[in-house]
Formats: structure tokens, C-alpha cells, sequence
């Protein structure tokens, strides 16, 4: 570089405003080509004949640091989101699911209600049917009445499945859900045969479950199961279920 008037000698005099520039560019160069990787740029294309181009834009590139510098220019933000735009037009819009909000109740339970099981027998037809009284002393006063649901030996994770039993869920907050193990026979739900109640003045709730015949005699007091075996601790035995969606119940 020519000397300057006034600049010391073997300094080479202070620089243009043109010269600066030169350089500042080409700092700005070398810092975007050690943070940048331009192999992962999908646009960047390099030419049988040493240059560089892009491909969106359809430009042609000497180095790589021009390459940069366009690719921060208006051409190629304009291009990028023109291509972004087409691609989420043709893109085929997916069924979002409706999730339901719900929100979930936390509060203390306070062990289990009182409760009684009754077999009953048609004397005209010799059906077999259950009748469950529970008693809920201090239910919530935001809960209607009590809720009750059928839930399959596979869905429970207390004990090993046994496919010739289901489970009879109660729930009613703050008390704990309790389930009764009944045999897996198919309920007959006429009129009549299947119902349930809400006392609110004793706050008792009644549920009356019928068994389809089988077409076949019981024998015995084990008849009452059918041919698999009683559980071992008993006819009907009481356990509580946790983890139990409030949806899951019906009145």
C-alpha cells in the first residue's frame, strides 16, 4: 500500500473507506464459514467448474463467502419463504385428534364404604342374581351419586388375569374405588333385572345384577360360578383399584 501523508513509515498508511469495507467483509466471511456448515445446506451446490451455486435461486457463486453473503440477501429470503409457503400448501392436512380437556380432581380419600352383597334366586326361573348395597356417609357434596362400571380380568394389574371372572367397580369421592370379583357371565340388563339407585337421605346405592342362565342346572353351592372354582378368599372379596378414569363409570 502506497504511504500517505502523515502516516509512519513501514506502516503503510491508514486505510480507505473502500479498503475497509473489503476487509470487514471478509472478516464477517471467515466467522460464517467456521459457525456454517454448507454441507448441510440443501441449496448449495458446487459446479464442475470450481464455483459454487445455489440452487433456489438459480445463481452462480465464486466462492464460498459470496455464496453466504447471498444467502443473507433478500433474493434468497423471498425464494425461502415462497418454497415454504407451496410446500405447506401441497402438504395434505391431517385429522388433528380432539383431545378432551379435563381437569383432574386431586383430594384425599378417606378408605373404603360399607357394604353387603346378597345372592338372590328367582324361584319362577331359578336365575341367579346380586344384589350390592354400599354406604357413603360422607360423600362429596359436588358428586351427584355414586358410579359403578364392569372392568375385564385383563385391564386390572392387581393379580394374574383369570378370563372366567370380570370386576364390578364402585367410585364415589372421597372414598376409595372398590371392586368385587363376579363371575364372567354375561349380564342380563332387561327391565326388571338390572337397576340401581341413589338413596340421598341414607346415602346408600343399591345395585341389582342378573346373570344370563346357561341353559344348564347349578349343582351345588359352586354351581353359583359356574364351573370355574371360587377365588380363594371367598365368595366375593373387596379390593381397591387405583389409578381409575372418572369416564370410565356410568350411573
Amino acid at each position: 500500500m502506497d504511504r500517505d501523508w502523515g502516516a509512519k513509515a513501514g506502516s503503510g498508511g491508514p486505510m480507505s473507506t473502500s479498503e475497509e469495507n473489503v476487509a470487514r467483509r471478509e472478516r464477517l466471511r471467515q466467522l460464517a464459514l467456521q459457525t456454517i456448515d454448507l454441507q448441510k445446506d440443501p441449496y448449495f451446490m458446487k459446479n464442475h467448474l470450481g464455483s459454487y451455486e445455489c440452487k433456489l435461486c438459480l445463481t452462480l457463486h465464486n466462492n464460498e463467502g459470496n455464496y453466504l453473503a447471498h444467502t443473507q440477501g433478500k433474493r434468497h429470503q423471498m425464494n425461502l419463504a415462497r418454497r415454504a409457503a407451496k410446500e405447506k400448501q401441497d402438504q395434505p392436512a391431517q385429522p388433528q385428534p380432539s383431545a378432551r380437556e379435563r381437569s383432574i380432581r386431586r383430594s384425599a380419600k378417606i378408605g373404603r364404604p360399607g357394604y353387603r352383597v346378597t345372592k338372590q334366586r328367582d324361584p319362577d326361573t331359578s336365575q341367579l342374581s346380586l344384589l350390592f348395597e354400599l354406604h357413603f356417609p360422607q360423600i362429596n357434596d359436588e358428586v351427584p351419586q355414586p358410579r359403578h362400571r364392569f372392568m375385564s380380568a385383563y385391564e386390572q394389574r392387581i393379580e394374574a388375569p383369570n378370563k372366567a371372572y370380570q370386576y364390578l367397580l364402585f367410585a364415589a369421592d372421597p372414598y376409595e374405588v372398590i371392586a368385587f370379583k363376579v363371575p364372567n357371565r354375561e349380564i342380563d340388563k332387561t327391565e326388571g333385572k338390572f337397576f340401581c339407585s341413589w338413596d340421598p337421605s341414607s346415602k346408600i346405592y343399591t345395585l341389582q345384577i342378573s346373570f344370563r342362565s346357561s341353559g344348564k342346572e347349578d349343582e351345588g353351592p359352586s354351581g353359583f360360578y359356574g364351573r370355574p372354582p371360587p377365588p380363594p378368599s371367598g365368595s366375593f372379596f373387596c379390593r381397591r383399584i387405583e389409578n381409575i378414569k372418572d369416564d370410565f363409570f356410568c350411573c
